[in-house]
């Protein structure tokens, strides 16, 4: 939720930002018919696509089809590492960063043939906020949202925030048509979408392998007549890894977002095959039970966070990750280096012995979940249980779909839940917001934390990033040693490597780690 380029001298980065603001601001390309007769993208992912189809409430993998379907007023850019034109040409805001306006682009128009103005603007983030759910989060700030004209609209906040970044987040920001049916949730939940983006949905076949195709919009506002595009894309469920990557060898399938290193260094190999290896902003997490069951017992948390071959399992994975150091990656404001952690069998031992259990003690049995068709979880789990087996430890490992697993994980059904984060947006305050804040129900607070000394300090940290970074990087090091230290709720083993496998005629891909396993499928020229 949560993966570039050194970043250019200020005075540089400035022309390249007011090249690109130029340039957004011409007129837009003449809209013809989109393409007919290519051959589709065909996305292979290990896990389900769809979690929830209303753009208010989404939240999980759902990013990788909804980038190319719904559209934000801005866009990261990984490469100025600032915000970019999308659906807004321009922004400005006021000394004390408590106002902020956009002015929108001209002739754009929903799948459902409404056009995207201010007013809609105004509304789908005004319904987003009552949503209260997903990343909606982001607009806590926005006190009231005002329509200055027909391609105009102002932001009032409570506080500064950096809202040009804010808009441009993966969940919560995207722009939707909320006149597109009378009851929306409903409307959308069949499989249909109100977006603006290049692509609209075609056909879903829940729990399916083939489970979603997106057809081209005709009347997008980006135009189809400069070059050659994609036509249909479609997203197809593939759990084992051996089989994607064949299916990529037979050309069957255009691009996978993960191998296993094996896999990996075969495709890097292979003809007619092309490889991408980036440093992500996804970060591993091992989130332990702290209101239930035997991890109830902060002594039994940190003897499993001792017991983990931290080096090991970096080690077997063989290039596809690099070690976590606190809980934010490197790269965002939070990330606190020197804290890459060591095992330490002996302390294992011994904390497991003070709770009753450990070599001599009660036997303990401890239920482990992650991600089917994630063979790096596997390696981390498969490896946990053999550290733990001479310590009188039984680790019970389960692979489970996505959805089934998040679902128990709601309910409070696992002792260590393994999963991947990235950020809501560049910034990294979701990783401890959003997983380690109190929530009831829990979405993706699935340690249960209910810290009110850590929720404290977590909320003075969006206001110090705009005014006070230093102020707020002191806080999210508080925040790191209160979550993995004082209260023992988690483990970081390590930070992801995008590694991505494509086929070799595919030109114009780039990996954007704000925007975690998304293909921009409109931005590529098709492989002929």
């Amino acid at each position: 939720m949560r993966r570039r380029v050194s970043a250019a001298p200020a005075s540089v980065l400035v022309s390249i930002l007011a090249a690109v603001l130029l340039a957004a601001c011409s007129p837009p390309t003449e809209v013809r018919q989109a393409p007919v007769g290519e051959s589709p993208f065909v996305y292979v992912k290990n896990t389900d696509i769809i979690t929830e189809w209303d753009p208010a409430r989404s939240y999980s993998n759902e990013i990788i089809a909804f980038q190319n379907v719904y559209e934000t007023l801005t866009l990261w850019n990984p490469v100025t590492k600032k915000s970019a034109p999308r659906l807004a040409t321009g922004w400005r805001s006021t000394a004390d960063g408590r106002s902020w306006t956009f002015t929108l682009r001209s002739g754009v128009t929903f799948h459902t043939g409404n056009p995207l103005d201010a007013e809609a603007v105004k509304a789908s983030i005004e319904r987003t906020m009552r949503a209260r759910t997903g990343a909606s989060y982001i607009w806590d700030a926005v006190s009231s949202i005002r329509v200055e004209g027909p391609l105009t609209v102002t932001f009032a906040l409570k506080y500064p925030v950096p809202l040009d970044l804010v808009v441009s987040a993966g969940y919560a920001a995207y722009i939707y048509d909320t006149k597109a049916a009378p009851d929306l949730g409903k409307w959308l939940a069949q499989g249909r979408d109100a977006g603006s983006g290049p692509y609209t949905v075609a056909k879903w076949n829940k729990g399916k392998e083939d489970e979603l195709t997106l057809k081209a919009y005709d009347g997008y506002w980006g135009g189809w007549n400069e070059r050659p595009h994609y036509n249909t894309v479609r997203y197809r469920v593939v759990p084992d890894p051996e089989r994607a990557y064949r299916m990529l060898q037979r050309g069957e399938a255009s691009f996978t977002d993960r191998l296993d290193p094996k896999l990996f260094a075969q495709a890097g190999a292979a003809p007619g095959i092309r490889t991408s290896d980036r440093p992500s902003f996804t970060t591993a997490m091992m989130l332990f039970n702290t209101a239930t069951g035997p991890m109830k017992d902060i002594r039994v948390r940190k003897a499993v966070q001792y017991a983990i071959d931290y080096r090991g399992i970096v080690k077997a994975l063989k290039g596809s990750v690099t070690p976590a150091s606190g809980v934010i990656p490197e790269g965002l404001l939070g990330h606190v280096p020197g804290r890459v952690p060591e095992q330490d069998l002996e302390s294992a031992t011994r904390l497991l012995q003070e709770a009753g259990y450990g070599p001599g003690g009660a036997p303990l049995r401890l239920r482990l979940t992650y991600g089917e068709g994630e063979a790096d979880e596997e390696v981390l789990a498969k490896r946990l249980r053999a550290a733990l087996r001479p310590l009188n430890v039984t680790l019970k490992v389960e692979g489970m779909h996505w959805n089934a697993q998040w679902e128990r994980g709601k309910k409070r059904g696992q002792d260590i839940f393994v999963m991947y984060w990235w950020p809501d947006y560049a910034d990294g305050y979701s990783y401890f917001g959003q997983v380690f804040r109190a929530a009831n129900p829990p979405e993706f607070n699935l340690t249960y934390l209910n810290d009110h000394r850590l929720d404290a300090m977590l909320d003075t940290v969006p206001e110090l990033t705009v005014t006070d970074k230093p102020a707020a990087q002191r806080v999210y090091e508080q925040a790191t040693a209160r979550v993995l230290d004082e209260r023992a709720a988690a483990a970081l083993p390590w930070v992801v490597k995008s590694r991505r496998a494509f086929l070799g005629g595919i030109q114009g891909y780039d990996d954007n780690p704000a925007y975690p396993d998304v293909v921009f499928v409109y931005d590529l020229k098709p492989s002929g």
